[in-house]
């Protein structure tokens, strides 16, 4: 009798404790993806969980992993830099985009490079491998040293669609994340590569392309060519509590001080919207 009591009791105590842990599970939101992004929903997350009950998990993993796994259903939110139509095996019918913010994206190189300015025919030309040494494009003696994102980054293929423009980027070593890359250029001479604006800093040397500064107020009317927006992708039919967390990423609070000071730029400035096609037009307010 005592056995069976025991066994009772644990079965009691194991059901409470999946209620539980079921209850805890239903308060949880998992958003996977882009790099870029992942500073300014981290931040956002940390901001919105004083006054919710909801708990936020902010993962990297490239845009092309956050569009996956929130088609298959394994996360409530995909980041992403790219429209779901860029990327192949989504199906962007079913999910709903919600553009939070505007990216943009600056070409970085070593600072011992010498150079702070290259035209968009140069920068092509170094990426398709036409130039391989610095002193054609107006630096010192040195060799190129190209150092790309890997293929599921949604900053690659941002600034393959704005920069290359159809043309194959030359074979180099890959990175998965904005902060190897950041990191990865400080440190090797002679190297170049790509940089969502948060991550620019004082190690790197960001680049004017055509004598156009990076910067968020020539990328709102599209002096500065190369820019996404920040999207976050969900179900057609969100829960609750993910578009709860969606709708604060829009408020002003949100997009006048948060975005602004991690560098990137309010959708609400934008003077021009893009199509998933690089179709660019003037937005009538």
């Amino acid at each position: 009798m005592k056995k069976i009591k025991i066994l009772i009791g644990s079965l009691i105590i194991a059901i409470l404790m999946t209620g539980c842990t079921s209850k805890k599970n239903q308060n949880n939101v998992t958003i996977v993806g882009s790099t870029a992004m992942q500073p300014m929903i981290e931040m956002a997350a940390e901001e919105y969980q004083h006054h919710s009950k909801i708990r936020i998990t902010v993962q990297g993993g490239g845009s092309g992993t956050g569009l996956s796994q929130v088609q298959a259903g394994a996360v409530a939110v995909g980041n992403s830099d790219i429209f779901a139509q860029q990327q192949p095996g989504i199906k962007a019918e079913k999910l709903q985009d919600n553009k939070v913010a505007v990216v943009g994206i600056a070409p970085v190189v070593n600072k011992k490079v010498g150079i702070d300015n290259l035209s968009m025919e140069q920068l092509k030309g170094i990426f398709t491998g036409k130039y391989t040494n610095w002193k054609q494009v107006g630096g010192k003696n040195q060799k190129i040293i190209v150092i790309n994102r890997a293929q599921g980054s949604g900053t690659r293929k941002a600034f393959e669609s704005d920069v290359l423009k159809g043309e194959s980027a030359i074979r180099a070593q890959e990175q998965d994340s904005s902060g190897t890359v950041q990191k990865m250029i400080a440190a090797t001479p002679g190297s170049i590569s790509y940089l969502a604006f948060p991550y620019l800093n004082k190690d790197v040397q960001k680049l004017s392309i055509d004598n156009v500064k990076p910067n968020a107020k020539n990328v709102e009317n599209n002096d500065w060519k190369i820019w996404a927006y920040e999207h976050m992708y969900t179900k057609k039919k969100v829960d609750k509590k993910v578009k709860k967390f969606i709708d604060y990423i829009y408020t002003k609070e949100v997009q006048q001080n948060l975005v602004k000071t991690l560098g990137y730029i309010t959708i609400h400035d934008m003077k021009v919207q893009k199509d998933e096609n690089g179709n660019i037009e003037k937005i009538q307010r």
